[in-house]
């Protein structure tokens, strides 16, 4: 690292090394709210009823709810209550997003929002400047996703609420891949969204196969899941060189990593693709919980993870 990136990095003001911290969903105390607001006021509480699916461009996904076309999001560490007026100080974090489509399937209906802005108060004005010095400077390189300034920003508050860790399996019946991803999520009973890298080979074989297993798993598994991020671009293999249990799943019998607490099988339906993402909408075709979920591998920005240091509130991190 050369003498000026190591200055920058020294005053980024970032209390954590790594730029997304493990960690165990369920005991992770005193998470943000995430409330859909008009005009300073209270709409609805949406902490678990939204999906992000995308972080270039930024998209979240709603089901099933009546929204206009352009939307605010606060992020903020208050409970409140619809019609209640909040404050300035009550917003951490804020994003402001604008409908790109809607998605109609088995009596769902999905609205996509990407986003048009986003502000933080994680980190200081100064430390946020830094850290914008760092990414224009050292992540546009080649095989690296460059988010602009605010795209950045974005991202960071997307990455405030715990977004949980699956692994997908996917095979063509001889070859076998295993792979992370943490844009994903249930839409309603019957369906559920993933969004995948355009021109990656995992996504070119989960579009090909059309019928996936997604499972939770353990938070131990926070290194070999890491690990096995490289496969998004790796060709299928035997089915021996990944961490899968022995265990096969009901419907299609595809392999079911190690310490998996729950798994679901999915059969392709539909497609659609925004800026680097194809974003894929699946039937689920099967659900099964092979023991409780108590410690569900997710992980958050170390931006918000800083501010929670800086308010002295715990963190159950799992540090790589």
């Amino acid at each position: 690292m050369n003498l000026v990136k190591k200055a920058l990095h020294k005053f980024n003001g970032l209390h954590y090394r790594q730029e997304y911290l493990c960690l165990a969903r369920e005991s992770f105390n005193q998470p943000l709210y995430v409330y859909l607001v008009n005009d300073k006021r209270i709409i609805a509480d949406v902490t678990s009823l939204h999906l992000f699916v995308g972080y270039c461009p930024l998209v979240f996904a709603f089901t099933n709810m009546d929204l206009p076309e352009n939307i605010q999001l606060i992020f903020t560490n208050r409970q409140l209550q619809p019609n209640d007026i909040f404050l300035k100080k009550d917003a951490i974090a804020l994003l402001k997003l604008r409908r790109i489509k809607q998605q109609v399937a088995d009596s769902t209906a999905i609205l996509y929002y990407e986003g048009t802005y986003g502000k933080h108060y994680f980190q200081s004005a100064f430390h946020q400047l830094i850290g914008s010095l760092i990414n224009r400077l050292y992540n546009k390189k080649p095989g690296n996703v460059f988010l602009h300034t605010n795209l950045y920003r974005q991202v960071q508050v997307a990455y405030s609420v715990p977004r949980t860790i699956s692994l997908i399996t996917v095979s063509d019946g001889n070859g076998y891949n295993l792979f992370p991803t943490d844009l994903h999520g249930p839409s309603g009973d019957q369906l559920y969204i993933i969004s995948l890298r355009t021109g990656g080979k995992a996504c070119q074989q989960v579009a090909t196969a059309g019928k996936i297993l997604i499972a939770e798993v353990d938070s131990n598994m926070y290194k070999t899941v890491y690990a096995l991020g490289k496969n998004h671009m790796q060709p299928l293999k035997p089915v021996a060189d990944f961490p899968f249990s022995g265990q096969v799943s009901t419907t299609f019998g595809l392999a079911v990593p190690q310490n998996a607490f729950l798994y679901r099988e999915l059969n392709l339906i539909d497609t659609f693709t925004r800026g680097i993402h194809k974003i894929m909408l699946f039937k689920i075709v099967h659900s099964q919980q092979i023991m409780p979920s108590n410690d569900t591998l997710a992980h958050i920005h170390n931006s918000y993870a800083t501010w929670r240091y800086k308010k002295g509130l715990q963190g159950n991190y799992l540090l790589r």
